[in-house]
Order: C-alpha cells, then structure tokens, then sequence
C-alpha cells in the first residue's frame, strides 16, 4: 500500500518548499505585528539609498514582504509553478543563488530609476505646496543633500515584493524550455514558454516607459529579468547546463 500522505507538499523540492513558507511567514507577520506597534516594512522594505530608513539588508528582505494577497498569492502561485522544475534542473543551491541574485537585480534596476526621476516626481510636488517657483525648490533640495540633512520626502519611496525573482525564474524557464506550450488563464490557446517570457518583458518595458500602472516597480521586473540572463548566459558558456535546453 502507498502512503500519499503529503505527497503534494512532499513533490515540491526543498528550497522552492522553504521560500514558499518564508514568504508566508513573513505575510502573516506583516499583518498581525502592526497591531502591537511593529511595521516590519520600515526596517525590511526596500528604500533609496538617500533615506534614512535605508540599510544594505533590504537588497534581499524586501523580496519575501508583499502588499496584499492577491500580490503575494499571484508571486507564489509562479514561484511553485515555475521554480520547483528549474530547482530540479539546476539543483537547489544554484536556484537560491539564481533566485535571490534575480532580486537583488530588481532591487539595484529599482535603486537607479528611483535616482533618476525622484527629482522630476518630488521637487515640483513640494514646490507646488510651498508656494515655490520650482528653480527655487530645485536649489534648496541640493543645498540640503550637500549638507547631509535627511529629507523625510525620500522615505516614501519603498518596493516589496518577490516580482524580481519571479521574473528571473520566468526568464529560465522560457530559456530552458522554449517551446513547452502553456495555458494562461486570459489565453484561450496555449502559448509557447519563449513568446510568454518576450511578451511580459516588452509589457513591462512599455508599462515603465508610459508609467502605466505607476504603483508597480515594472523596471525592477525588467532588473530581475536581465540579471537572470546574465547568469543563465555565463553558465551557458561554462558548460553548467547540458541537453538542449536553449
């Protein structure tokens, strides 16, 4: 007789299955801590670097914390979905490696955009409420920075979310099965894995361009993803992966 007891859970592999409870972990934490006084995502969110709530730290925490539960289920539904067949292709310590690098990338894609449009996004803001011509807010902004005065403005600029490695392991696996067709839920064909990864890559690029949907951090996605092609590349080259997966 066979024992099936578990046997769903038992098929996820171990660090598809451990980032799975992290996340879950960390969601049910976000929810219940504030009602004692604790916001977790003032210390493991991710800032800019100009903040003062910002440490090295949040460059990994920020991708096990999520907004609500449609964001973190629609993150782990593609991390069980997708990561349990690349961890038992690449093995689990090459999949952590290849997943928290992903995020990091996402993190640092985040980091740059937030230092190139955080002036054009607050000065005209704060000039606008201080009666000010925006040269003049413009000029009291960087005599500020040059002292080293924290400017509170600056803390409000936060990502969180596992969308960075997600987008990477949706990358490998479009990489390392290129023509596996996949049902998606607003397709009523399937699709083939190569054109799914080249089609949220062009979405995400046209999203962040037009600042569609500006609440969601779609350049970070794009970070996650180019940093994942960037190690799938190497490891292509070093011979790490062998059949023809690409």
């Amino acid at each position: 007789m066979q024992n099936t007891r578990g046997s769903f859970w038992g098929m996820i592999p171990t660090v598809t299955k451990n980032l799975l409870i992290i996340n879950v972990i960390v969601f049910v934490a976000q929810s219940v801590l504030p009602r004692v006084g604790i916001a977790i995502e003032d210390y493991l969110s991710l800032h800019y670097y100009a903040s003062s709530k910002f440490n090295l730290a949040q460059v990994v925490t920020y991708m096990f914390l999520h907004a609500d539960v449609s964001h973190i289920f629609f993150n782990m539904f593609s991390l069980w979905m997708f990561g349990r067949i690349l961890e038992q292709v690449m093995g689990g310590k090459r999949f952590l490696f290849y997943y928290i690098s992903c995020g990091i990338g996402a993190a640092l894609a985040q980091e740059v955009v937030w230092e190139l449009t955080w002036r054009s996004t607050f000065i005209p803001a704060l000039a606008q409420l201080n009666n000010l011509p925006i040269s003049e807010m413009t000029a009291i902004v960087d005599k500020a920075i040059a002292l080293g005065e924290n400017l509170p403005f600056l803390d409000n600029m936060i990502t969180i979310g596992a969308s960075g490695g997600v987008f990477g392991i949706l990358l490998a696996f479009g990489m390392l099965f290129p023509n596996l067709p996949l049902y998606l839920m607003f397709i009523p064909v399937p699709i083939k894995a190569k054109w799914m990864v080249i089609g949220y890559g062009v979405i995400e690029l046209l999203f962040g361009i037009t600042g569609t949907m500006d609440s969601v951090a779609h350049f970070a996605h794009l970070g996650g993803m180019l940093i994942g092609l960037v190690i799938l590349l190497f490891w292509k080259k070093k011979g790490l992966f062998g059949g023809g997966y690409y």
